[in-house]
């Protein structure tokens, strides 16, 4: 999703502020060491509780937090709207595509520092890393070209140039293939191996966030302006079903509960958290979710839904309840709405734009328990 569309959706709410603590005493300046000792525990523990990673939501306490921040990695100077982000699990990187920086960061995990960075790029929206041929891809919303890097020396190794809008990227590893989306309504098909565009599927407007059902050979595509999501052959490219919103809108980001054959779709207007039928596009739950959704990924290991909002939260969501009960709302920072679950490693990484008051980071946070 470009900038502009971006600026459109973030005013369509307004977040809310939480007012400053203070901890006032009423004693003298004159109080003794000893009485200013005794107090300091209490107001110690105090304190931290109201840290970011520490805010009890729902009644839990700090320990029955199913996140919890473990790091923050800096990522340098770097300004602007971050978005999508991939990893290579062979070296442990992480890679951020730093869509306001026209680049793209390289994060070693180990060191926990940025180790390189792409410049030269055009809008970088997408990232995804190809395992059998050890390439980085990255797609472009500036110049709608997708290019290629070899990871670990990070040469450009090709361009492919799709026309418009190049966006979110998936990887069908069983099919040796690249999805991406692009223009104003296309999935390209790249096949990995020969590095070269093979297909495209059409959609009927620019989509957004897609996955891939391997098991049926189907792709679940979020198209907003259109208030549809489309189910398309994953072979032919024809388009097999079209499931209305109604009274629903800004179905960007999407996940595929492979277990359950369910679409968990995070809607903007109004804030909400979708879940949809596999099989024919029944709607069988909706909640409430945090406002501005970019990203929502599905903990299968602890039957979980993560969703990532700029409003300054995370919502977490019981995916063996009914109706999906959201079990908590971790706080975060306003603008950071883009992450990145890896069951892998057990780590959900969410990027966080540079402010008046703080750099760009990226936070580690460890599920529990």
């Amino acid at each position: 999703m470009r900038a502009n569309e971006e600026m459109r959706q973030a005013t369509k709410f307004v977040a809310r502020r939480l007012l400053p603590v203070g901890f006032g005493t009423g004693r003298k300046l004159g109080v003794r060491m000893k009485m200013a000792q005794r107090n300091f525990l209490p107001i110690a523990i105090g304190a931290a509780m109201l840290l970011p990673g520490a805010i009890r939501s729902g009644g839990q306490t700090l320990e029955s937090q199913p996140l919890s921040v473990e790091t923050k990695i800096l990522l340098g100077d770097v300004r602007g709207r971050i978005d999508h982000m991939a990893i290579d699990p062979i070296r442990n990187q992480l890679f951020v595509a730093e869509l306001g920086n026209d680049s793209v960061g390289v994060v070693d995990l180990n060191s926990r520092q940025v180790v390189h960075r792409i410049t030269g790029l055009r809008e970088p929206q997408g990232v995804a890393y190809e395992a059998s041929a050890d390439t980085l891809y990255v797609s472009n919303a500036g110049d709608g070209s997708v290019r290629m890097y070899q990871a670990g020396d990070f040469k450009e190794t090709g361009r492919i140039e799709l026309g418009d809008d190049a966006d979110n990227i998936r990887i069908d590893a069983g099919g040796n293939r690249l999805l991406v989306g692009f223009g104003k309504g296309a999935i390209a098909t790249i096949d990995a191996a020969k590095k070269g565009k093979i297909a495209e599927f059409a959609v009927p407007a620019h989509p957004e966030g897609f996955h891939l059902d391997g098991k049926a050979n189907r792709i679940f595509v979020n198209v907003p302006t259109s208030r549809t999501i489309v189910v398309i052959d994953g072979l032919t490219g024809k388009q097999t079903a079209t499931w209305p919103l109604s009274g629903l809108s800004g179905n960007f980001p999407m996940a595929f509960d492979d277990g359950a054959q369910q679409v968990l779709v995070a809607f903007r207007t109004p804030a909400k958290l979708g879940v949809f039928s596999a099989a024919d596009g029944r709607n069988v739950a909706s909640v409430d979710l945090c406002a501005d959704a970019d990203d929502v990924f599905v903990d299968a290991k602890r039957h979980r839904a993560y969703v990532s909002c700029g409003q300054g939260f995370i919502d977490v969501f019981d995916a063996q309840d009914p109706g999906y009960r959201r079990t908590a709302r971790i706080p975060t920072i306003f603008g950071a709405r883009t992450s990145y679950f890896v069951p892998s490693i057990d780590r959900l990484f969410l990027a966080a734009r540079a402010t008046s008051a703080e750099p760009a980071a990226i936070w580690v946070f460890h599920p529990a328990p």
